[in-house]
């Protein structure tokens, strides 16, 4: 009799779950049933995921401090591949939960009235949630637009419109985020306003309406200044902000919020503002970098002796060992606001010194000091500043191109100073007499072997405070695996370097493997610093330091000396120029045509600096003009410049001639071309005779000669014309082709060869379906590239249905690859490619294989042709 009891209670219990399954009965047991699933199976695990995955996102992001901070940092394009394996779990649980639990059934949403399990809507809203954080925004609007249509008497119905605003938001569409925006505004403010929970997005709709979440208010004040800021309204996102304070919960967001208030603070020139935000940013629980960067901008915003005692008790203290260059450049800038520039230059380059890792902070340093150099005038050291700044900086270091642009534009500057500076060195050794100038480099060489044994203390003493630096980052940030905040790897690309380049001073052109410099040979303070050793030659052996080596670049010869010459006098004319017309310095740019003129050696450059000075002082300086006129007059009265100075339209007049004598020569282009030779050959005698300085004259003489060659069958007429023009003009156009038809009158044509410039591929381009194929190494397995590649899919595709295969594809070698199929698009399976190449997780090293999207046509012409290589070249061209 028990054992029917027993029976027929398990009956019932299964008849009743059974009965409870239904999706299409709306009882107590069936709602209870499916909305318990729906949340505990569904949304509450998939919560967890979505959580866990921000979360590791969050802890492991590396933020720029020296930009404004996003108000909601969400992944990019590289960083969500990680993301993809919870993000899509999550979506593939709650879609389950919506197709088995829905109440009733949601096979037809459109029909669908009502909605009686009262989890549904939340796991509608994550789906949504999930797939904006995975960038999929076009799929979390549709979900979000579908819970505004469907539940417009629910709290989801106001998270679906926030969530609205901050898609549209990283769409770009800020019209319809605003939009979003200001359906939740009305709706709170009705709600505050009437004291009723009244949302009215439809018209002509009574019934009572959902509160306005308050969980979703700080997010909500967020939100709208996070739109603002898209508007470049900072104001009104400062204001939104303040107010989002009101109902931040954590500690972290605080920190966050009122960190980004002092940047905005200090952006809109309130530094007594900002330094409160950034003094209450150290009352709250943030992250390390966040409260570093605070107490840092809250010193240099305060500027005080206190402040700088600050800071220093910063520097000893080991937690900010890696932060040093920030500090030190914090130290700058109060001594620079204080105007002590000495000391700040100091700091600057304790800056730049402790930069290892940190390229943005040490060409800071760099730009400063370069910055300060080019406002005193001091323009040599102010491009190797800037040379060194473009060498360190990322690619978004603000005014990158503005910096490689001055450091371009200085560096022909630099090139002429210290050519000038250089050859007037050795010449003046030259000058000497071969025992003092012995005398003279034996105390040179013991200058050097000083300076290196003293570079060596120093550097061992950098060495060790950058050991001692990278201790104390190992001892406080030991647990972090991010690469560039992992002492260890960090150490080893130090010692690699130390391999690659040996001991090397932390300087500006460090690569640079010889250094001697002449340039202060004889300068008129300290004569010991003829010449400046650097790290290349304390590298070399002590026996290279010899007179015979050190005399090398002394001219002490005549040609030796005039060559020397030549480049001392041009490197002054063009460091003359670059004053005059690049950086406006007039004073500086005489001094330099003067040096050509007071050098005493006969060039070119003597009548044209001389003209430069004229004019120069022209209007400002009658006396002084006359001065280089009659200087250009007695000494060059045959030079362009003098027939200026005679007739200040000589120039006008010439360009007009020119112009003539272009279309003269035209003239007889085109009766050349209409076998008028004989003419031509009068014309080009007389301008070949009479006319030197005709600037086409090497044309007519190539005319000349075409044009005998065309009366007479006796081509050895042509050579001396032929040879006039190389012998008169060499290294032009007219010389070559002259050379060239010599060429061919004394030995002949070559053979004529047919050449096809056609390029045809055996493959085409389709805009259509594509496959992704991927290439084994030869004699290599597929069985487990295949497995991998699987399991890939799975993990961060697993929406699209892809399949994977294996084929062999050369037999001879025993080469298989791997067939991943199929996509819509061309750019869906460049886009796979690209997470594919990202990531190791499951691939291994296999994204060093070759890998290529392919159109089925394109794969069967390769499988029959087997021209690999014509594809990779059609590829590299087409995808």
């Amino acid at each position: 009799m028990m054992k029917i009891v027993r029976y027929s209670l398990l009956l019932a219990g299964i008849s009743l779950l059974i009965w409870a399954c239904s999706t299409e009965k709306n009882t107590f047991v069936n709602r209870s049933y499916h909305t318990v699933t729906a949340h505990y199976n569904g949304y509450f695990n998939a919560t967890l995921l979505v959580d866990e995955a921000i979360n590791s996102y969050e802890n492991s992001l590396q933020e720029n401090y020296y930009e404004l901070l996003p108000i909601e940092p969400v992944p990019d394009e590289k960083e969500v591949i990680g993301l993809y394996p919870a993000l899509d779990t999550a979506i593939a649980k709650c879609t389950e939960v919506i197709k088995k639990h829905s109440m009733p059934s949601n096979d037809r949403p459109s029909k669908k009235k009502e909605e009686h399990n009262g989890y549904i809507d939340e796991n509608w809203t994550l789906i949504g949630i999930a797939s904006y954080y995975r960038r999929d925004y076009e799929g979390a609007m549709k979900n979000f637009k579908f819970i505004r249509k469907f539940y417009d008497n629910d709290p989801s119905l106001y998270i679906g419109e926030l969530w609205m605003a901050k898609t549209n938001l990283r769409m770009g569409n800020l019209t319809e985020a605003q939009f979003n925006v200001d359906n939740l505004d009305k709706a709170l403010k009705e709600q505050e306003e009437e004291g009723k929970k009244f949302f009215n997005f439809k018209k002509d709709k009574d019934e009572e309406k959902a509160e306005f979440p308050k969980e979703i208010r700080f997010d909500f004040e967020l939100t709208k200044a996070d739109l603002a800021l898209a508007k470049n309204q900072p104001d009104e996102a400062i204001t939104y902000l303040e107010n989002s304070l009101k109902f931040a919960k954590k500690s972290q967001d605080k920190a966050r919020v009122n960190f980004i208030l002092g940047q905005l603070y200090e952006k809109a020139g309130r530094p007594q503002d900002a330094k409160k935000k950034y003094k209450k940013v150290l009352r709250y629980n943030g992250r390390f970098e966040m409260l570093f960067n605070a107490r840092i901008k809250k010193a240099v915003l305060g500027g005080t002796e206190d402040t700088k005692k600050e800071l220093k008790k910063m520097l000893r203290d080991a937690k900010n060992a890696e932060y040093k260059d920030q500090i030190y450049y914090g130290l700058a800038q109060i001594e620079l606001n204080e105007g002590n520039r000495e000391q700040g230059k100091v700091y600057l380059t304790q800056s730049a010194f402790y930069s290892v890792s940190n390229g943005r902070q040490k060409g800071m340093a760099y730009e400063k000091l370069g910055d300060m150099a080019f406002e005193e005038r001091n323009y040599v050291s102010a491009q190797k500043y800037y040379d060194s700044t473009a060498s360190v900086i990322p690619e978004d270091y603000p005014n990158a191109e503005g910096i490689r642009r001055k450091a371009e534009n200085l560096s022909n500057l630099v090139v002429a100073v210290e050519t000038a500076a250089f050859e007037d060195s050795v010449q003046r050794i030259a000058q000497l007499s071969e025992g003092e100038r012995e005398k003279f480099v034996k105390d040179v060489i013991k200058q050097i072997k000083e300076e290196e044994a003293e570079r060596k203390k120093r550097e061992a003493e950098r060495l060790l405070q950058l050991q001692q630096n990278q201790n104390l980052f190992v001892q406080n940030q030991s647990g972090n695996k991010w690469y560039w905040n992992n002492a260890k790897t960090r150490a080893e690309g130090y010692d690699e370097f130390k391999r690659m380049w040996g001991q090397r001073e932390n300087e500006d052109d460090w690569r640079r493997s010889q250094k001697i410099n002449f340039a202060n040979a004889f300068n008129e303070i300290d004569d010991s610093t003829a010449f400046e050793d650097t790290s290349a030659i304390a590298m070399q052996q002590e026996d290279t330091l010899t007179v015979d080596r050190l005399l090398q670049n002394v001219p002490l010869t005549d040609s030796a000396m005039t060559a020397s010459n030549d480049r001392l006098v041009k490197a002054y004319y063009d460091a003359g120029i670059i004053y005059k017309d690049q950086l406006n310095e007039p004073k500086f740019a005489s001094s330099q045509f003067t040096a050509v003129i007071d050098h005493n050696y006969e060039s070119e450059y003597n009548v044209m600096s001389a003209f430069q000075l004229y004019k120069m002082n022209e209007v400002q300086d009658p006396v002084v003009a006359s001065t280089h006129k009659s200087y250009i007059l007695d000494n060059y009265p045959n030079s362009d410049y003098a027939n200026y100075l005679r007739d200040p339209d000589f120039f006008v007049k010439r360009k007009e001639l020119q112009a003539l004598q272009e279309q003269e020569y035209i003239t007889v282009l085109e009766r050349y071309n209409r076998g008028l030779y004989y003419p031509v050959i009068a014309r080009a005698n007389v301008v070949i005779d009479e006319e030197k300085d005709n600037r086409f004259r090497a044309k007519y003489m190539l005319l000349k000669a075409m044009s005998l060659g065309q009366t007479s069958s006796n081509k050895l007429m042509l050579k001396p014309v032929l040879e006039q023009v190389v012998a008169e003009y060499p290294d032009t156009e007219e010389a070559t082709r002259a050379g060239e038809m010599l060429d061919i009158i004394e030995n002949g044509y070559s053979k004529n060869i047919e050449a096809n410039f056609e390029k045809s591929s055996v493959y085409t381009y389709e805009d259509d379906k594509h496959y992704v194929i991927i290439f084994l190494e030869p004699k290599a397995s597929s069985a487990s590239p295949r497995s991998n590649v699987v399991s890939f899919n799975r993990e961060y595709f697993s929406r699209d249905g892809l399949n994977a295969s294996s084929k062999i594809y050369d037999l001879e070698n025993d080469q298989s690859i791997v067939l991943v199929q199929e996509f819509e698009t061309d750019l869906d399976a460049m886009e796979y490619i690209r997470v594919f190449k990202s990531t190791r997780n499951h691939v291994g090293s296999m994204h060093d294989l070759k890998i290529f999207a392919i159109s089925p046509k394109n794969l069967q012409t390769l499988f029959s042709t087997r021209k690999l290589t014509e594809y990779e070249t059609f590829y590299d061209e087409y995808y």
